[in-house]
């Protein structure tokens, strides 16, 4: 089996059960030291519902991730430029986002859109700035063709998944592989993710479970202050700046359905 990022070879890790039903062999890039799961045969029942049971921190997680995302757009990028969130779930993201004053847009092809309905995004409608894409990239079963869609539509993306600690530790001693639900395929550390951005000529950045690819040259430092200040006071200083497209938004849909 080769690495599904690098290419290189990787070697058996471990087996677990995934689903409380299926054993699966769990591989190790000897490069890049990534780990990934079998071809996922299980994936399709895996992913009938989008939301996990175990998924309690889906609403604080949103909260978060949109503060968090609100400050590094407003001082890293155009902050009046479109944005899409990619993977979007319910649409609660964009429509957070929407709220504080950003022009967010929403995809997923495998969720209803439920909280952003309007706001779909459209390629031929939208030039992006920025890409938000949240707990993602740990399912994608072909990591390097999703993240070249990506990196299709625009070079600067914002992400969050989970690195492996420095010793990897086996599938029943750490919660992120999901062996619950079966839904997380790939999971990556700092040299895959560099090697991915260098792949694709952009500059990597990472604090924490939080992940930046831009083309722009930023301080590393400062990406790591920022993905901290929002939680002290500077997500409102921006929500302050920026006005929102709540009643915006209202009536411009309500002008749509009666046109």
């Amino acid at each position: 089996m080769l690495c599904k990022i690098c290419s290189h070879k990787m070697v058996f890790f471990a087996n677990a059960r995934v689903l409380d039903k299926y054993e699966i062999s769990y591989f190790r890039c000897e490069f890049c030291g990534s780990i990934q799961t079998e071809e996922p045969h299980w994936i399709e029942e895996a992913s009938r519902l989008p939301m996990t049971l175990s998924d309690t921190g889906v609403l604080s997680r949103n909260l978060g991730l949109s503060r968090l995302t609100a400050v590094i757009v407003y001082f890293l990028f155009r902050k009046h430029a479109s944005h899409l969130d990619f993977g979007g779930g319910y649409g609660l993201f964009t429509r957070l986002m929407r709220d504080i004053g950003f022009d967010f847009y929403w995809y997923d092809p495998f969720t209803e859109n439920l909280f952003a309905r309007g706001f779909e995004y459209f390629a031929h409608l939208h030039d992006i700035e920025v890409v938000s894409c949240f707990e993602c990239f740990e399912h994608f079963q072909e990591p390097l063709k999703e993240i070249d869609k990506l990196l299709s539509i625009s070079k600067n993306i914002i992400f969050t998944t989970v690195l492996l600690p420095g010793v990897a530790p086996l599938p029943n001693e750490w919660w992120y592989y999901g062996l619950d639900h079966g839904q997380h395929l790939c999971f990556y550390t700092k040299t895959a993710l560099k090697f991915i951005a260098d792949m694709h000529g952009v500059n990597f950045y990472s604090s924490g479970s939080v992940h930046l690819f831009t083309p722009t040259r930023i301080s590393p430092e400062l990406f790591g202050f920022l993905t901290k200040a929002y939680r002290f006071g500077l997500f409102t200083l921006v929500r302050w700046r920026m006005k929102t497209k709540m009643f915006e938004d209202r009536d411009r849909l309500i002008r749509a359905r009666l046109s």
